[in-house]
C-alpha cells in the first residue's frame, strides 16, 4: 500500500487515546436507526473512533475559520465563513453510508448551533435512460457515469451559501434517479459529501469534486471482504424486496436464489471490483483520514495524512 507511506499509522488503542473527554452522543436505539444493511458497529466503536475523529474535524474546522478570518483582515473587510465540506469515500458495500449517517449526526450534537446536512453522490448519477441512451449502462457507477459538471455545479452554490439549493434524488429500491424530486439544502455550516466518487479526478474538468472539501475520510477494507459485506447486503435486500414489485430487486428475490446470488457475484467482479481497483482505490491517498475495517466491519486501525 504505496500510498499509506504519506500517513501515520494509527492503532485502535493508540487513537482512542487521543481525546478522553468525549462519551457517545446517542443512544443504542439510534445508532440501529443509522446502520447499514449487516453493519456491525457499536456503542463502543462511536467512542472508540467516532468521537476522537469529531474532535479531529473540530480542529480542522477551526483552522478554516481562521484562515476565512485572516483573508478578512488582508482584505479590510467582512469575509464570511463559507459552510465547511467533508467528503467521504470507499467501495460499494463498505459502510460508507453508516460513517456519513453516524457523523452528521454526531456533528449535530457536539456543535448544537451548527446547521449539518448529508447528501450522496448517486443523486449525480445520470437517469437509466440516458445511461442506455450513451450505452453505458453496464458502467453505471464508473466515472462517466455521473453528471460532474451538475455535482461540481452544485458544490459550487453550496460554497457560496446560496440559499436553497436542489440536489437531485435517487433510491437504491428502484435503481433509479427519481424525476421530479429533490433534497433541499439550505445554507449549511457543514456539509458531508458521501459517495464512491468524492475524491475521484475526472479527466476533463478543471475543478475537482475534492476541491471544494476540507476535510476527507476514505473508509477501507480487503476487496475479499468487501465482497462478502456485499453479497450479504444483496442478500437482505432480496429477504425484504420481494414484498414489493416495484423494488428493482424483486425480480430476483422471487426466482431462484442460487441464480440471483451467481448474478450477484458477477456484478462484483465485473463492475465493483473492476470500479473499486481502477477507480475508488488509486484515490485512497488523496484522503485525510483512512478507516480501515477488518472482519465485522471493526476498525482497527487509522492512517492520518502526514501532509
Amino acid at each position: 500500500m504505496d500510498d499509506k507511506m504519506n500517513y501515520y499509522p494509527i492503532s485502535r488503542k493508540e487513537w482512542q487515546g487521543f481525546y478522553h473527554n468525549g462519551k457517545a452522543p446517542l443512544t443504542e436505539e439510534e445508532l440501529e436507526d443509522i446502520k447499514g444493511f449487516n453493519d456491525q458497529i457499536s456503542l463502543q466503536d462511536v467512542q472508540d473512533i467516532y468521537v476522537p475523529l469529531t474532535h479531529l474535524i473540530h480542529l480542522y474546522m477551526k483552522e478554516f475559520e481562521s484562515l476565512t478570518v485572516s483573508k478578512g483582515l488582508f482584505l479590510h473587510e467582512y469575509v464570511p465563513v463559507p459552510p465547511f465540506i467533508i467528503g467521504i469515500a470507499g467501495s460499494v458495500a463498505v459502510g460508507k453510508s453508516t460513517t456519513a449517517r453516524l457523523l452528521q449526526l454526531i456533528l449535530s450534537r457536539t456543535f448544537k448551533r451548527r446547521n449539518v446536512q448529508l447528501i450522496t453522490t448517486d443523486g449525480f448519477l445520470y437517469p437509466n435512460k440516458v445511461l442506455e441512451k450513451k450505452g453505458i449502462m453496464d458502467r453505471k457507477g464508473f466515472p462517466e457515469s455521473y453528471d460532474m459538471e451538475k455535482l461540481i455545479d452544485f458544490l459550487n452554490q453550496v460554497k457560496n451559501s446560496q440559499e436553497e439549493i436542489k440536489a437531485p434524488l435517487y433510491s437504491h429500491s428502484v435503481y433509479d434517479i427519481i424525476e421530479g424530486e429533490y433534497e433541499v439544502i439550505q445554507q449549511p455550516d457543514i456539509l458531508i459529501v458521501e459517495g464512491i466518487n468524492t475524491l475521484q479526478l475526472p479527466a476533463n474538468q478543471q475543478i475537482y469534486v475534492s476541491d471544494f472539501f476540507d476535510f476527507s475520510v476514505f473508509v477501507d477494507a480487503e476487496p475479499k471482504l468487501i465482497e462478502k459485506w456485499y453479497l450479504e447486503r444483496f442478500g437482505a435486500l432480496l429477504d425484504t424486496a420481494f414484498l414489493d414489485p416495484d423494488n428493482y430487486y424483486y425480480q430476483y428475490a422471487i426466482g431462484n436464489r442460487e441464480d440471483a446470488f451467481a448474478m450477484a457475484k458477477e456484478v462484483w467482479k465485473t463492475v465493483n471490483l473492476k470500479n473499486l481497483e481502477e477507480y475508488i482505490l488509486p484515490t485512497r491517498g488523496r484522503a485525510d483520514i483512512i478507516l480501515h475495517k477488518t472482519e465485522n466491519h471493526i476498525i482497527d486501525e487509522i492512517f492520518m495524512r502526514k501532509y
